[in-house]
């Protein structure tokens, strides 16, 4: 309760309470692969595990965190049961990062003021050999 406190004080509000599932859900390669070929369209959990060298109900676990995360849906298609992308949970992660934008921005400037120092500095030294 404190943590969600110091949150909103800091002016920090979780307007999409789904993100922690989303980034919990994409921390993993495997299923960033799996969204990644899901991006070329819906797939079945065997078209899925086939590039994979673990096995079919290792990618159907899969395929469940990313569906309770909300970055795919699965229908139902006689045997097959085919995931594809959804977009939403996606983009409100986007939005979540892109906050961070200016901030990154920053940072390169600064990173770039720097190794220009360096570079000017080590190269008087050169020069002064």
């Amino acid at each position: 309760m404190y943590n969600l406190y110091v949150m909103e004080q800091a002016g920090y509000t979780n307007k999409h309470p789904d993100l922690d599932a989303v980034f919990a859900a994409l921390a993993d390669p495997t299923r960033r692969a799996i969204l990644w070929r899901l991006a070329d369209g819906q797939a079945s959990v065997n078209e899925i595990a086939a590039p994979f060298e673990i096995s079919q109900p290792a990618v159907s676990r899969h395929l469940k965190v990313l569906e309770r995360a909300g970055l795919i849906e699965r229908d139902v298609d006689e045997q097959r049961r085919p995931a594809m992308l959804k977009a939403d949970k996606m983009a409100a992660a986007v939005d979540w990062l892109a906050n961070f934008k200016a901030f990154w921005g920053t940072s390169f400037d600064q990173l770039d003021d720097v190794l220009i120092n360096m570079k000017q500095t080590r190269q008087q030294e050169v020069n002064n050999e």
